[in-house]
């Protein structure tokens, strides 16, 4: 009983954290697509198209993250500082290379990167504005999300919440005086919500660079700390990442493939499906935070080293995964309605944003198990390879080939391709839970302390 009292409190602390830190920071994007879609529908498909190029660059920088969330977690479970610090200093390092390489191409080719997923000019423009200025958020995003990580793998979660609830409102501010042009303030549009947006990042990085020098306790990194490269720990580093690289950068490519596919099929699907999505991202949170949580819960056991806990673990997990997902999509399929009489669109717009969240309410349910199952606990055990084979075959063997075939071959109509591009999301749930009642995904990637350090 004192161990499953344990175990709940210890998951339900880091969930509600992470799930309220993604819901805020979901909000913020929600937020602005309500209001450019008030202002302008082609101002709101050129930023969703925009924020495709943001979502792989996040993807990418979670996947460096998690890197250090899955192996920082067990050194935290053995309380071996050092080689923490380590690896965070390695985690910073790649994510800040991502983040000059996509500068400078974003620098250089707005309107090609715009163009990847759509052939609307007046949207090509309207996005390429957009990112002219939301460029400059990507240096403090990155150090924001991997410092962020580099504490979460301590059980370090709620600075998140309250950063992001702080950008939140600072944001949205913004966004209210300058793309409607509110208190004489100039009516700038696309450019007041880049705007909203860089001054929200800029004041996360800065509190939370002064909350680690000023409060945390547990790593008690300096500025010098982020400096070490230690080639031992880096192949164990990269060992674990690498896969986890792979298996994001695959799904950001999938998700801008997705709003590619239907961007090239009518003027209206991207708009819709940039509504559907950003609130499909907001009830999805209570999937990804229970993906967060479970990785960080089960590599610290595995640092301890009782596996039988592991297992024990594991179970419970899966009957709340499969709880987690029948309360989220039945939210889902209830807040669509007041959530779209919010956008300012057209009628048929609005109904295929409709029919989209009718369909993303049932897939909810099943991603809502096989996501944490396979992201959360397979993957946070230290098996990074399964996700991989498991993502190729389902996404680019399967789902990608049948919805290029049905928008473009077929002609299908927009909803019948949604229903293709996100059918992995219940079909990958057998392979889930076999794979995780197999046992087979439980490693220790630990080091003794004097190997790591050496």
């Amino acid at each position: 009983m004192t161990q499953e009292r344990s175990f709940y409190k210890e998951f339900f602390i880091l969930y509600v954290a992470l799930v309220l830190q993604n819901v805020v920071t979901l909000s913020v994007n929600l937020t602005d697509n309500i209001m450019l879609g008030a202002y302008s529908e082609t101002s709101l498909a050129g930023v969703a198209a925009a924020n495709q190029i943001q979502f792989v660059y996040q993807m990418l920088l979670n996947g460096f993250g998690e890197g250090m969330v899955i192996l920082g977690s067990q050194y935290w479970g053995k309380r071996q500082i050092e080689p923490m610090k380590r690896i965070a200093a390695m985690t910073m390092q790649h994510g800040l290379v991502i983040m000059a390489i996509l500068f400078i191409v974003i620098s250089l080719f707005p309107e090609w990167a715009i163009g990847l997923f759509t052939t609307d000019q007046p949207i090509i423009a309207e996005g390429a504005d957009y990112l002219s200025i939301i460029r400059f958020t990507y240096i403090f995003f990155a150090i924001t999300q991997l410092l962020l990580a580099i504490l979460r793998s301590t059980q370090v979660v709620k600075i998140a919440l309250y950063l992001s609830a702080m950008a939140f409102f600072v944001n949205c501010g913004i966004n209210y005086v300058l793309i409607f042009g509110n208190f004489g303030a100039p009516e700038m549009g696309t450019a007041g919500a880049a705007i909203g947006t860089l001054a929200a990042r800029i004041l996360e990085t800065t509190v939370l660079i002064l909350y680690i020098i000023k409060t945390e306790k547990n790593l008690r990194m300096k500025l010098r700390d982020f400096f070490h490269f230690d080639r031992t720990l880096w192949k164990d580093y990269m060992h674990v990442t690498l896969p986890i690289l792979i298996t994001n950068g695959l799904w950001g490519a999938n998700t801008a493939l997705q709003t590619a596919i239907l961007g090239h099929m009518t003027a209206a699907a991207i708009a819709a499906n940039s509504a559907a999505s950003n609130l499909f991202l907001l009830v999805k949170s209570t999937a990804s935070g229970a993906a967060s949580a479970a990785g960080v819960v089960i590599g610290k056991a595995i640092g301890i080293g009782d596996m039988e806990r592991v297992k024990d673990y594991a179970r419970r997990l899966q009957k709340l995964f499969l709880v987690i997902g029948i309360c989220s999509g039945i939210l889902l399929f209830f807040l669509r309605i007041p959530v779209l009489s919010l956008y300012d669109l057209k009628p048929e717009t609005k109904e295929m944003a409709n029919t989209f969240l009718i369909i993303l309410s049932i897939v909810d349910v099943g991603m809502s198990y096989q996501m944490p199952t396979n992201t959360g606990i397979i993957r946070g055990g230290g098996d990074t390879m399964y996700v991989v084979k498991l993502d190729l075959v389902s996404i680019w063997l399967i789902v990608l080939p049948l919805s290029f075939f049905m928008a473009f071959v077929v002609k299908a109509p927009p909803a019948v391709v949604v229903c293709c591009l996100n059918a992995d999301q219940i079909f990958k749930c057998v392979p889930a839970f076999i794979r995780c009642n197999s046992w087979k995904w439980i490693h220790r990637l630990t080091r003794e302390e004097t190997q790591a350090i050496q």
